[in-house]
């Protein structure tokens, strides 16, 4: 069976595209660097990590993008030989103006070379490249009204101002008449359109009533491109918005996909929350299956509108389990799993020794720029995660390197070895739990001298509770207090809408003196304790 969320932790707005016998599934990445994942899998069940195509200066440079700013909901399409790949670059949260510039790039495989980005247009976000039948091109976007009064979407329609389309050459860009084409049905918020043609008709999926618990995939339809579009009988294809109570919330933000056979599925984002609504593993990429009826309408293959945990595939498959990944950085390149923030100059912040992943102490932890932090998403409820600091010698309380369990600059816990006068080196922890928006830090403990040599750090993360321990050899002491692990989450601080992305454990250095001090990590373990 395929069982939801195909991709667990912080994979949202996916984009699915089938070539030959292989899928292909983009989602966001935000401000996390190199830009977009993109997952591939034979059989809908199983998926694996393929590329992250935006990685170098020319295609993305999210430096001063704000917390859950940067790379919004990519759009993966396959035509005339080539993967074409739309994406947003969003400069801007907070206010009533987003500044969210559009591009392309493509390649001959999945794997690249991916291109220089081509600039499309700055309206708004979620763009997509729709390929017709007659090989005419067609950009869709939402357009963004800056001029309205529903700065944080309250009330819900005027900022979200239609879907528009327009047709697009790579010679030449976007051509004609702007059109809007669907301004949404009354649960609003509508964004993140997709075409799909079957038997005649254009078919528009569109995410409606925020990202949130409201969240829903709303379908329309039309005999032609520009419209009119007509919504769906039942107005929402997937969502879970009236059942508070069901196993996979924030059901919306998709796309259809076809198997070699004619079967239809259609991906969606989702959320598995702890008790009290709080989702440390962000928004998560979801798949159900469909069928067309009588009507020439899509529905879910098992009626109504709620997302199944349990999936049927289109051929039977067994789903891999959950297994531990231990890294010991002996190598040249940064194992696939681990990303970092907003730069692409990585030479800055971290290099690979051969014996040691060695972080360079840069601005703050939570800076918006350069900081060094390198990390994974967190895949279950429930996991231990280790890292050996082997070299650090902080002169400073203005230097420290650790673990980190990491949302964004008002969320995390941080355990670092850093400089106490009178103590020397010692081990401490500082914390943002949710202190939004002034980000102020907590001290949960004192800090403990260390010997001098490597340091052992873990977390164990149980659910919505996490603790810190360590060792200099003999035994696992714990270190501080348990602490809340749900505000390491999308909900967490600001509240729902104002974050979302997703939890993140890994190695931190600072250095706010500028000096840039060194800290080398041997080795670092993730061992899931849920599936």
């Amino acid at each position: 069976m395929i069982r939801n969320p195909i991709l667990p932790g912080f994979n949202p707005d996916p984009s699915i595209c089938r070539v030959g016998e292989e899928y292909f599934i983009a989602t966001s990445t935000f401000e996390w660097y190199p830009g977009v994942q993109i997952h591939r899998s034979t059989d809908l069940v199983n998926w694996d990590l393929a590329c992250r195509p935006l990685s170098r200066a020319s295609q993305l440079d999210m430096r001063g993008d704000p917390d859950s700013g940067g790379v919004w909901a990519p759009c993966l399409s396959y035509a005339d030989g080539l993967f074409w790949l739309l994406y947003t670059d969003v400069k801007r949260l907070d206010g009533n103006f987003k500044d969210a510039h559009n591009y392309i790039v493509t390649a001959p495989a999945i794997d690249g070379p991916w291109s220089d980005p081509i600039y499309v247009s700055s309206h708004g976000f979620d763009p997509s490249l729709f390929h017709d039948d007659d090989g005419r091109k067609w950009f869709l976007v939402l357009q963004w009204n800056h001029i309205s009064n529903s700065v944080g979407g309250s009330p819900k329609h005027p900022a979200f101002d239609g879907i528009l389309l327009q047709e697009w050459t790579p010679e030449g860009g976007l051509q004609g008449e702007i059109r809007k084409i669907y301004s949404g049905s009354p649960h609003g918020l509508t964004e993140g359109p997709h075409l799909y043609k079957r038997d005649g008709w254009y078919y528009l999926t569109v995410a409606e009533g925020g990202t949130g618990y409201g969240h829903a995939v709303t379908m329309a339809r039309s005999r032609q491109i520009e419209g009119p579009y007509e919504t769906h009988p039942d107005t929402h294809l997937i969502t879970s918005k009236d059942h508070p109570d069901w196993p996979i919330q924030r059901a919306g933000h998709g796309q259809i996909v076809e198997t070699p056979d004619g079967q239809v599925y259609h991906t969606h984002l989702c959320s598995r929350p702890l008790p009290g609504r709080f989702s440390p593993l962000g928004r998560e990429t979801g798949i159900q299956k469909c069928e067309w009826r009588d009507d020439g309408w899509l529905y879910l293959a098992d009626g109504g509108p709620l997302p199944q945990v349990e999936v049927t595939p289109p051929a039977p498959a067994t789903r891999r389990a959950s297994v531990s990944v231990e890294r010991r950085f002996e190598g040249t390149e940064l194992p696939p799993e681990f990303q970092w923030l907003r730069t692409p100059e990585a030479e800055r912040i971290f290099a690979l020794t051969g014996t040691a992943l060695r972080l360079i102490g840069r601005e703050s932890i939570g800076s918006w720029y350069e900081q060094a932090l390198v990390a994974r998403r967190q895949e279950h409820l429930h996991y231990r995660a280790e890292t050996t600091l082997t070299e650090f010698t902080p002169t400073t309380y203005q230097q420290a390197a650790g673990l980190t369990t990491y949302y964004n600059r008002h969320k995390f816990h941080f355990a670092c070895v850093t400089h106490v006068a009178n103590e020397g080196r010692c081990l401490t922890l500082m914390s943002c739990p949710g202190d939004w928006p002034d980000g102020r830090l907590s001290f949960p403990t004192d800090p403990v001298p260390l010997k001098d040599g490597p340091v052992e750090l873990a977390v164990d993360v149980t659910g919505a509770t996490q603790q810190f321990a360590y060792r200099q050899g003999g035994d696992w002491q714990a270190f501080g207090p348990e602490l809340d692990a749900s505000v390491i989450s999308d909900e967490g601080g600001r509240g729902e809408h104002g974050s979302f992305t997703g939890a993140f454990v890994g190695m931190a250095a600072f250095d706010i003196t500028g000096q840039g001090k060194t800290a080398d990590f041997a080795r670092f373990s993730y061992v899931p304790g849920d599936t």
